[in-house]
C-alpha cells in the first residue's frame, strides 16, 4: 500500500544511540498524522542495532516499519539504496541515525517535493550557520569547508554543503536513478546530487538545524583519501557513460 512518505535511517553499530532517534521520527510520524513508513536498514553491524530498532517499531505499532539488515557490511551509500529501493512512497526522506539534522527540518525538504517545485532537496549547514546548534570542533569543521571547495572544483555542483545526511527524493523520477549509481561509501551523496543535476532533476539546497553529535564514524585522514578516489570515479563515470540510463 503506498504511504504519502518513507523515512530511511541507515545505521552501523548505532545500539547505543539509536533508540532515541527511532521513537523521535515514530513520535514525530504519529502527531503530525502523516500516512508513513520508516525504513532501518542495519548496514551488517557487529552489534545489535537490528534488534534494538525492532523492539521500538513494536511499541509504535500503528506505524508501518520495516528493518532490513546487511548481513556484511556494504557501506552507508548502499544502505541509503537499500531503503530507497524498498521505499513505497512518492517521497523519500533519509536521515543519519544521530537525527544531527532534527526530524522536525523534514518539512523544509519535503514541502518543495510535494508541492511540485523540486526533485531533489537536501539540507545545507554552509547556507546559515546561525542554525548551527552545537558546532563540530574547529579542525574537523575547517576540515569540512576545504573538502566542500574539493568537491565542487572536482565534482562541477555548484553546491555549499552535499554532505548533510538529510536528503529528500521524488521517487518516481530518482528512483530510475539507483540503477547507475556505484559509489558505496563516503561519496555517495555527491554521487547522488550528480546523478540528479545531469539527468536534470531540479535540485535546492536548503538550511537546516545541525548539531554535532558526538561518536562520528568519519575519519578526516581515511575519508578524505577517500573521498579524492570517489570523486575522480564520478568523474570517470560521467565521462564513458555510466550515468545513462539505457
Amino acid at each position: 500500500m503506498s504511504k504519502e512518505l518513507s523515512i530511511v535511517v541507515p545505521a552501523f553499530n548505532e545500539s547505543a544511540r539509536i533508540v532515541p532517534s527511532l521513537e523521535k521520527i515514530l513520535t514525530y510520524i504519529r502527531e503530525n498524522g502523516l500516512d508513513a513508513e520508516l525504513i532501518v536498514v542495519d548496514d551488517g553491524s557487529s552489534d545489535d542495532t537490528a534488534e534494538i530498532a525492532g523492539k521500538v517499531a513494536e511499541r509504535y505499532d500503528d506505524i508501518k516499519t520495516n528493518v532490513i539488515r546487511h548481513e556484511k557490511n556494504r557501506g552507508k551509500g548502499n544502505a541509503v539504496k537499500t531503503g530507497l529501493l524498498a521505499a513505497v512512497a512518492d517521497i523519500a526522506l533519509f536521515s543519519d541515525a544521530d537525527l544531527s539534522t532534527p526530524i522536525e527540518e523534514a518539512e523544509k525538504l519535503i514541502d518543495p517535493i510535494a508541492n511540485g517545485g523540486m526533485d531533489v532537496t537536501f539540507g545545507s549547514r554552509a547556507l546559515d550557520r546561525s542554525l548551527i546548534g552545537t558546532h563540530q570542533p574547529w579542525r574537523r569543521e575547517q576540515g569540512g569547508k576545504v573538502m566542500n571547495f574539493v568537491i565542487r572544483k572536482m565534482s562541477g555542483l555548484d553546491f555549499a554543503d552535499t554532505q548533510c545526511g538529510f536528503k529528500a527524493f521524488n521517487m518516481k523520477k530518482f528512483r530510475p536513478l539507483l540503477d547507475v549509481v556505484t559509489v558505496d561509501r563516503f561519496g555517495f551523496d555527491v554521487e547522488f546530487l550528480f546523478v540528479a543535476e545531469y539527468h536534470g532533476l531540479r535540485l535546492a539546497e536548503i538550511p537546516v538545524r545541525w548539531n554535532d553529535v558526538e561518536g562520528s564514524k568519519v575519519s578526516v585522514f581515511r575519508d578524505t583519501r577517500r573521498m579524492f578516489s570517489e570523486l575522480a570515479l564520478i568523474r570517470r563515470n560521467a565521462k564513458n557513460g555510466v550515468y545513462d540510463i539505457k
